[in-house]
């Protein structure tokens, strides 16, 4: 058994091929940069490459039994900025790896999809996988779209996939100087004395899930046998709401320094809230989250504190 996972240097993908490894499963890894945060495996094959050359796909997917696709060139606060790359370099690009996996030795697609861009304004919470599915950005529309042509390569040449729509995932290997993952981006303000930036005024709830949890999942979703009515499109997150302002307080629990906050006008592309209903996954693939809000932090925490304040501002 071998598996390709493709943004495997970044934050999920380092926690996911440890996690493969120790299930004794080979691994090929294809990312554009190496890792910000981990160290080269030996036992690892390393591939550096863009998904848009569409040349090299044949060759990482050649021997590969499952395909993780983490990989995503954009965020969902900047892909309204120019949606038509973000339909260039995420759907075309997913679309020509399928292509590929159709054609070769892959018998499974692991995508990475996104519970909180799928939805839209959620009508209800929790949130099922029946709601309505009504992206307010192109981010959301591309991985919805890619959702529906995994089912497509499904219907036409019996390429089997599960999508996993995961809600935020954190904890350690998240890079604190990036621009998306609360958690993360907070701490690593908190470890350089600066204030915490919120946008709104911190009612804003999301569901967050500890990395180790997430990747359990893949790993889940991976091992799944659907038969053919059963479901393939899973919702990977806690299934608790938590304020913006919540986890500000447990940071400050944790940290035991001074922490500043800054409130800022709010942003457009957040919905009041989001949670996901896991229930699905509970049932199908049996998996469920078993890390609490507070201990994922403190883990993370005592990462980030043992980055040095070099690589804590180098880091983009």
């Amino acid at each position: 058994m071998k598996a390709l996972v493709i943004g495997g240097n970044g934050f999920i993908g380092t926690h996911l091929v440890s996690l493969l490894q120790r299930e004794g499963i080979g691994v090929r890894v294809f990312d554009r940069y190496p890792s910000a945060f981990a160290e080269p495996r030996s036992s690892v094959e390393y591939v550096i490459g863009d998904l848009g050359n569409h040349g090299v796909l044949h060759e990482i997917v050649d021997g590969i039994d499952w395909v993780f696709h983490l990989a995503y060139t954009t965020l969902p606060k900047t892909s309204n900025d120019d949606p038509v790359y973000d339909i260039r370099s995420n759907l075309i690009d997913t679309v020509q790896l399928l292509e590929e996996c159709r054609k070769g030795s892959p018998k499974k697609v692991l995508f990475i999809s996104s519970g909180g861009t799928v939805y839209g304004a959620p009508q209800t919470t929790p949130i099922t996988e029946a709601h309505p599915t009504e992206p307010i950005c192109s981010y959301g529309i591309t991985k919805l779209a890619i959702e529906k042509y995994l089912h497509l390569f499904l219907y036409l040449d019996g390429l089997e996939y599960a999508v996993t729509r995961m809600s935020n995932p954190y904890g350690e290997g998240q890079n604190p100087n990036a621009k998306q993952g609360a958690i993360g981006v907070f701490l690593g303000r908190v470890a350089r004395n600066e204030p915490i930036e919120i946008w709104g005024d911190g009612t804003v709830m999301r569901d967050y899930i500890y990395i180790e949890d997430a990747v359990a999942a893949l790993l889940a979703a991976a091992k799944y046998q659907p038969g053919p009515n059963d479901p393939r499109v899973f919702n990977i997150g806690s299934g608790q709401g938590q304020t913006l302002n919540h986890i500000v307080e447990l940071i400050k629990d944790v940290v035991h320094k001074e922490v500043k906050v800054e409130y800022k006008e709010a942003r457009t592309l957040d919905v009041a809230a989001n949670v996901l209903d896991n229930s699905l996954a509970q049932k199908h693939l049996n998996w469920k989250p078993t890390t609490d809000l507070k201990t994922g932090i403190e883990r993370s925490w005592k990462w980030v504190e043992k980055l040095d304040l070099a690589k804590r501002t180098a880091i983009k």
